[in-house]
């Protein structure tokens, strides 16, 4: 770090010497991390031209398995996405005070990971330039264009609802000159954090805080109904939509959890990632297991009571056949596992929840599988499935690639924004303990009334 840069910081708030550090100090392990994950995406990328050149029989895709990977990954995706509109718009709509150090974190995670999830359709296709084709020959009564409709919204709107609280530190970082004085003031965009701009500011995250919850529950229940309105075995349900939003809250808390630990550790943040942070997205992680377990059991409940010859063979071949080793890894990776931590407070600490969080993430993206492979390869006209499924190589290296893309942009993110919001610590802060003392008055009896007395 150059001497001039570490005269500025030392003049800053502890807090933003704290925050802004990251973005002007770069470690040797940042750089290795990096190459690393660079390298599995180039890997990924030579796997897609591969694909490209020479079509989908490089991929495990068959007769009747055309949903693979891809797919399960494009609903995986778009489920993490969740984790910065849901869970931060309802923080911030509910006014939590222990939101502040979070939500920068998650909304970040949601802006870069749907892009990565809208992209696996097209990887999906042999011919990528036939995706244009939703748009030239439109039809309307199709899910599929309701999902690039409602997406490419939910994109926009997330993007926004990242950019706008962002103002005051990107105003914050061009004043101190710390860093691309040029790019910042541009970012900037003219934000003086005045107290007519703050007082617009805040009525503008406020109405986008109300806004994007919609639109993100859209999004997931249209995923679902894709799945729900094909006539396909244990997929045409009416529990699809609310159960594709409930999951997908579930693994966006887990992928919270998992780059909040990271963070804390690589960044040096425990006092702005505290246990107290850790104990109530425990909280949160152990309502929405029973919540999934819930769903579950209801969906399977219901499917074996049926007895549909067709549904059947799925539902066995989940629960005994040849898919029960991912069946039961996800029940234990998205209940027992997040179960038995989540429920003892001993246990929701940084490590508890790590452990918890990467369970729900490995569980739910298993459970993407279960919903796409065992009903793909037995068709409901069948009488046995036509093939089985193996992914090759190509969609193993495309989907790590994805991954690694996304662990990379998020990093290399953090080191042009502070993944805390330093105006909303310090605004905080700056909430006196006679404020705090009086709303939390307005909740309790009069003082002043005798027992039994109910004031007229």
């Amino acid at each position: 770090m150059r001497h001039d840069v570490r005269e500025k910081l030392a003049r800053m708030s502890p807090d933003e010497q704290t925050l802004l550090r990251p973005l002007v100090e770069t470690s040797r392990t940042f750089y290795i991390s990096a190459a690393a994950l660079g390298a599995i995406g180039l890997w990924g990328l030579y796997a897609y031209y591969l694909q490209v050149r020479y079509g989908l029989g490089r991929t495990g895709l068959n007769r009747p398995e055309y949903w693979g990977i891809y797919i399960i990954s494009f609903v995986f995706f778009i489920g993490i996405s969740h984790a910065g509109t849901l869970i931060s718009a309802i923080l911030r709509v509910a006014k939590a005070e222990w939101r502040r150090s979070i939500t920068r974190s998650a909304e970040l995670i949601t802006v870069i990971v749907i892009g990565f999830g809208a992209i696996q359709p097209i990887i999906d296709l042999g011919r990528p330039d036939r995706a244009l084709n939703i748009i030239f020959n439109a039809q309307f009564r199709s899910p599929l264009l309701w999902d690039v409709m409602s997406i490419g919204l939910y994109f926009f709107s997330c993007t926004i609802y990242l950019y706008v609280p962002l103002l005051p530190d990107l105003a914050l970082i061009r004043d101190s000159g710390i860093k691309m004085p040029r790019l910042y003031r541009f970012l900037a965009a003219g934000y003086h954090d005045t107290p007519a701009q703050r007082a617009r500011l805040e009525r503008v995250i406020g109405v986008l805080s109300l806004a994007v919850i919609p639109i993100a529950i859209s999004v997931h229940t249209i995923i679902g109904w894709i799945f729900a309105m094909t006539l396909r075995p244990m997929w045409h349900s009416t529990i699809f939509g609310p159960y594709f939003v409930m999951g997908a809250i579930y693994s966006g808390i887990g992928a919270i959890l998992v780059a909040m630990v990271v963070l804390r550790r690589v960044y040096h943040l425990e006092q702005y990632f505290k246990d107290v942070h850790f104990d109530y997205l425990g909280r949160m992680l152990l309502l929405f297991s029973l919540l999934w377990f819930y769903f579950t059991f209801a969906e399977y409940l219901t499917v074996f009571y049926g007895a549909e010859p067709a549904e059947m063979r799925v539902f066995w071949a989940k629960i005994s056949g040849p898919f029960a080793i991912p069946f039961w890894t996800m029940v234990l990776g998205a209940f027992v596992i997040p179960f038995v931590l989540m429920s003892r407070q001993a246990t929701r600490t940084p490590r508890g929840t790590l452990i918890a969080g990467m369970a729900v993430v490995v569980g739910m993206w298993l459970e993407r599988y279960n919903i796409v492979v065992p009903t793909s390869v037995n068709p409901i006209w069948e009488l046995e499935s036509l093939a089985h499924y193996m992914p090759s190589w190509i969609e193993l290296s495309i989907m790590a690639a994805t991954f690694a893309g996304f662990i990379l942009l998020y990093m290399v993110a953090t080191k042009f924004i502070p993944i805390v919001s330093i105006w909303e610590i310090r605004e905080g802060r700056q909430e006196s303990v006679k404020q705090v003392a009086d709303r939390v008055a307005t909740y309790l009896p009069d003082s002043s009334l005798p027992a039994g007395v109910v004031e007229s």
